[in-house]
C-alpha cells in the first residue's frame, strides 16, 4: 500500500504519460507556433471553436465603460461612497414582506462633488443579513448604467433583515486595472535558478517575457501546450533549471492613479440608506403568490442560516460530523488540485478527522504536493499546486505538474473524487491566459468522464477577499468575479459540481480573507460531502 501511495504522490501519469516540457532555446523573435497579444504575451494557438468561444466569453465579461478622466485624475467626478445612498423599494404590500418575496433596493451614486452619477461601471456588492440568526444572503446587482443600480434579494427566513450596499470598486478604477494587466502583466515576476555542479545562474521567468536580444529558454509543456519561458542563462543550458518561485513586484502606477483605491475611501466601503435599513419578514403564507422581480433573472446559489450554508434548489447539504466524514470518504480517493485556498480544504480534513495522518514528503511548506491516509479506512487525500503562475515559495521543476496532465493520469472511477480550483495567482494577466488554461483543464475533464463516468469532479470558485492597494492592483475582487464567471461558462452542461466559494463568503458576517476562517471551510466541505453523499450526514 506504501509503496502504491508514493507512485501516486511522485506522479498521477504512468511513465509513457509523463508531462513533456520543452526546454528548447530560441531567439528573441517568437516561435512560430505562437502568436503574440496584448503587448508581449505569448499565447498558445486555438482552434476555430475555441477562439469563437474565447471571444464569445470575453464579449460576455465585459465591463461598462465609464467617461474618460482627466488627466492628471481626480477624484472629484468619481464615485464616492460616502455620498451615496441606497433605498428599499416599497414591498408588494405596502411595508410587509413574507417570506418567498422578494426585496428591492434602488442605489444612486454621487460623485465626490455630491453630484448625481450619470454612468455605471461601479463594482457594488449587496448582502441582506441578519447577525444574531447568523444569517445572510447575497443580492443579485444591476448596473442600469445611468448612476443607478438595483439590488435584489430572495427573503429566505423569518425576522429582521438588514440590508448591507458596499462599493467595492469606482468604474473609474477599472481603466487603471485593465491598463495594467495589459501593459505590465509581468508587475509580479518569476525566477529559476539554473545549476550543474558549481555553477549557478538565476534569470527571470514567465509567460510575458519583455523582448530582449536575450535568447529565451522555451518551457512550454507538451501536452497541454500551456507557454512558459525563461531568460536563457548566459553560461549554462536551459535544461539545468531546477526551480520556480515569485521573483518580486514592479509597478508603474501615479500617486493620482492609487487614489482610486483607497482604503476607507472608495475601497470596499458600506453605501449608507436614506431611509430605514432593515426589514422585519413575516412567515410564508399559505397560497401566497409568488412575485419575481423583472430586474434580475437569477437567484442566489444558497444563504446562510444558524451559520448553516443551505442551497436553493436542488442539492440538500448535510451536515456532516467526524465519524458522518469517515464513513463518506471511505474507500475513497480525493485528489485536490490548485492554489492555497483548495489546499486549505485538504488542511480541514486532516485536522478533523483523527485517523487521517499526513504522509511526511518533506515538501516545501505551501507548495506541496501533500498527501494523506486513513488505512483503517482506505481513505487517500492528496493535494497539490496547479503549473505556474505560482507566486508562493521556491517549487522544484519536478513538482511543476499542470492540472490537465494530472487528470490525464487517473483511472477514475466512482471511488475517485476530484476538485480543483485555479484563480488567485492570475489577477495580473489578461484574461485570455486564464481562459486558456480552463480551456486546457476542461478537455482533460472531459477526457476522466468520458472514460470513468462514475469519477465526481468539485470546482471551487474565487471569492472576495481584503483589500488594499496590493491586493486590488494585483488580485482584486473584480478581477476574481470575472474569472468566476469564465469558470461558469466554461463548465457550464458538464458534469461537475461548483462550490460556490464567492457567495458562501460574501454572505457570511466574517471579515473578507483570501483564506476564509475556518466556518466557511467547513461549509464549503459540507457542500463538497453533500455530493459524495447526498444520502448521508450526520
Amino acid at each position: 500500500m506504501v509503496l502504491k501511495v508514493l507512485r501516486v504522490l511522485q506522479s498521477n501519469s504512468p511513465p509513457e504519460q509523463q508531462p513533456k516540457v520543452k526546454s528548447t532555446i530560441i531567439k528573441p523573435s517568437v516561435s512560430p507556433h505562437y502568436i503574440v497579444n496584448r503587448s508581449f504575451c505569448t499565447f498558445q494557438p486555438l482552434s476555430p471553436q475555441d477562439a469563437l468561444e474565447e471571444r464569445l466569453i470575453l464579449d460576455s465579461i465585459a465591463w461598462p465603460e465609464t467617461p474618460l478622466l482627466p488627466s492628471p485624475i481626480s477624484l472629484e467626478q468619481t464615485t464616492d461612497p460616502a455620498h451615496s445612498t441606497f433605498t428599499i423599494l416599497p414591498g408588494r404590500k405596502g411595508g410587509q414582506w413574507h417570506v418567498g418575496d422578494q426585496l428591492e433596493v434602488m442605489i444612486q451614486t454621487f460623485d465626490f462633488q455630491g453630484r448625481p452619477k450619470k454612468s455605471g461601471g461601479d463594482f457594488i456588492t449587496a448582502r441582506l443579513h441578519n447577525r444574531k440568526l447568523e444569517a445572510g444572503v447575497v443580492g443579485q446587482v444591476v448596473d442600469h448604467l445611468n448612476g443607478s443600480y438595483s439590488a435584489v434579494f430572495s427573503l429566505l427566513w423569518e425576522g429582521d433583515a438588514l440590508v448591507e450596499v458596499t462599493l467595492v470598486h469606482p468604474g473609474e478604477a477599472f481603466s487603471v486595472l485593465d491598463r495594467l494587466n495589459k501593459e505590465q502583466p509581468d508587475r509580479i515576476y518569476f525566477k529559476s535558478v539554473f545549476r550543474s555542479g558549481s555553477l549557478s545562474e538565476t534569470t527571470i521567468c514567465d509567460v510575458c517575457l519583455r523582448p530582449t536580444k536575450q535568447p529565451l529558454c522555451n518551457f512550454t509543456d507538451l501536452r497541454t501546450g500551456e507557454p512558459w519561458f525563461c531568460y536563457k542563462p548566459k553560461n549554462l543550458g536551459c535544461d539545468t533549471r531546477i526551480n520556480h518561485f515569485m521573483g518580486g513586484t514592479t509597478q508603474n502606477i501615479s500617486a493620482n492613479e492609487e487614489k482610486l483605491f483607497h482604503s476607507g475611501v472608495n475601497l470596499k466601503v458600506n453605501i449608507r440608506a436614506s431611509g430605514p435599513a432593515s426589514v422585519t419578514l413575516l412567515p410564508e403564507k399559505i397560497g401566497q403568490l409568488k412575485v419575481k422581480s423583472a430586474t434580475v433573472t437569477s437567484g442566489p446559489s444558497g444563504y446562510y442560516y444558524q451559520g448553516v450554508w443551505r442551497a436553493v434548489g436542488g442539492l440538500t447539504i448535510h451536515q456532516f460530523n467526524t465519524s458522518a466524514i469517515t464513513q463518506c470518504l471511505k474507500g475513497k480517493a480525493v485528489h485536490m488540485y490548485g492554489d492555497s485556498t483548495v489546499r486549505q480544504w485538504f488542511e480541514f480534513l486532516n485536522v478533523v478527522l483523527p485517523g487521517l495522518k499526513e504522509f511526511d514528503l518533506h515538501s516545501p511548506k505551501q507548495a506541496g504536493p501533500y498527501i494523506s491516509l486513513d488505512f483503517a479506512n482506505n481513505i487517500l487525500v492528496t493535494s497539490r499546486f496547479h503549473g505556474p503562475p505560482i507566486r508562493i515559495v521556491t517549487v522544484s521543476t519536478s513538482d511543476l505538474r499542470y492540472i490537465a496532465n494530472e487528470l490525464d493520469g487517473l483511472i477514475g472511477g466512482p471511488n475517485t473524487v476530484v476538485v480543483f480550483g485555479i484563480w488567485a495567482h492570475f489577477g495580473t494577466f489578461p484574461m485570455e491566459i486564464y481562459i486558456r488554461r480552463l480551456q486546457s483543464i476542461r478537455r482533460a475533464v472531459v477526457r476522466l468522464l468520458d472514460r470513468a463516468p462514475g469519477t465526481l469532479v468539485a470546482i471551487r470558485t474565487g471569492n472576495p477577499k481584503f483589500l488594499n492597494l496590493f491586493v486590488s492592483l494585483t488580485n482584486s475582487d473584480w478581477h476574481s468575479l470575472q474569472c468566476n464567471n469564465v469558470l461558469r461558462a466554461m463548465f457550464k452542461g458538464l458534469k461537475v459540481h461548483l462550490i460556490d466559494a464567492w457567495e458562501m463568503t460574501l454572505a457570511h458576517h466574517l471579515p473578507h480573507n483570501l483564506h476564509p476562517p475556518p466556518p466557511i471551510i467547513k461549509n464549503m466541505i459540507n457542500n463538497l460531502l453533500s455530493y459524495i453523499c447526498p444520502q448521508k450526514g450526520g
